[in-house]
């Protein structure tokens, strides 16, 4: 394997997870991921699914990494790091007693960029929920809290933080565009939010584009799964404070959580996976929804929320609650 400096180089690994960050990169489409990657010379050292050789091929990319023989410009870490038991790492055990949680450490030493790709590799997401047996945790966070596998100081050889592309799962248009940005020297530590998000996707909410806005902005909000209205009232959404772009530019053209009836959870942000409340449930203090805009005051959400009920036009409020549209908007002639 020759490199040249035209190439950018990506190690993928994966850790405590379920895969389907590799799923979701693998939808990405004009071009395809295969594409694209010839297309802007980033070159995939080694990746667990999509490479053909074995993990004796791995130990060798390290070898050379560690002596300098070979440039990592980004390591991209998908699933949790499982630091248990008691700290040895040897939930997630490689070979001659080396855990994951060894080797990423040394490979992030030499990396340029250090990238966590999904919730679980930020945050410690899913895997760490619950009593967290596995001791599991992101590369640079523990839940809200920095530090993770790396600690809060980890800077990369070019002087970044661990780049939390977070969701569940990434979108793969999130990864693309942050590892194109980096290859080009586009993007500087500046473009990442303040829980090391890229901006690109997190500077954006799930409202923005939600095709319920209508009902929404009425109020007009559905009572149960697959009715039309607005999720956020009853069944659990938080689109209007969770911060990524899903319905700007959608999965595969077309999808989103809300596109396919189902309420945002958040999944972009730590502790996402335990809200303490079910997921299609909205916690109300009397009868106002605890999870308001996050930028609005609540007194002018709820002034906002009677005067926009009042003015709901029946055609709105009669579809919200079903599962198809009954009533069509009204033709009328526009001209003056």
């Amino acid at each position: 394997m020759k490199q040249t400096d035209s190439t950018f180089s990506v190690l993928w690994l994966q850790s405590g997870g379920c895969g389907g960050c590799s799923m979701s990169l693998l939808c990405a489409e004009s071009p395809d991921l295969y594409s694209w990657m010839e297309s802007f010379s980033i070159e995939l050292l080694w990746h667990p699914s999509l490479s053909e050789q074995d993990g004796t091929n791995l130990f060798d990319l390290q070898q050379r990494i560690r002596q300098g023989e070979l440039r990592l410009d980004a390591l991209c870490l998908e699933g949790s790091i499982l630091r248990g038991p008691n700290g040895t790492g040897r939930f997630h055990q490689l070979r001659d007693n080396q855990s994951m949680a060894q080797f990423v450490h040394e490979l992030a030493s030499h990396a340029n960029y250090t990238l966590a790709i999904g919730s679980c590799a930020a945050y410690g997401g899913i895997t760490a929920a619950g009593n967290n047996p596995t001791d599991a945790c992101g590369l640079q966070y523990e839940n809200e809290t920095p530090g993770g596998l790396l600690g809060e100081g980890y800077r990369s050889r070019a002087g970044w933080p661990v780049i939390n592309i977070a969701g569940c799962p990434i979108h793969p248009d999130w990864v693309r565009e942050t590892l194109l940005g980096l290859s080009l020297g586009q993007l500087v530590p500046a473009d990442l939010d303040n829980l090391a998000r890229p901006r690109l996707y997190s500077d954006h909410l799930v409202h923005h584009g939600c095709p319920r806005n209508e009902y929404y902005e009425f109020k007009a909000s559905a009572e149960k799964p697959a009715q039309l209205g607005c999720l956020m009232e009853n069944l659990g959404c938080v689109g209007t404070q969770a911060h990524a772009d899903c319905n700007i530019r959608a999965w595969n053209g077309s999808g989103s959580c809300i596109r396919g009836g189902y309420a945002c959870i958040n999944c972009t942000m730590p502790g996402f996976e335990e809200p303490g409340h079910s997921f299609l449930s909205t916690p109300k203090v009397a009868g106002i929804p605890v999870g308001l805009p996050t930028d609005m005051p609540k007194a002018w959400f709820v002034a906002l929320a009677a005067l926009s009920k009042s003015a709901t036009p029946s055609r709105v409020r009669t579809n919200a609650r079903e599962q198809q549209q009954l009533i069509a908007p009204a033709i009328r002639n526009t001209k003056k």
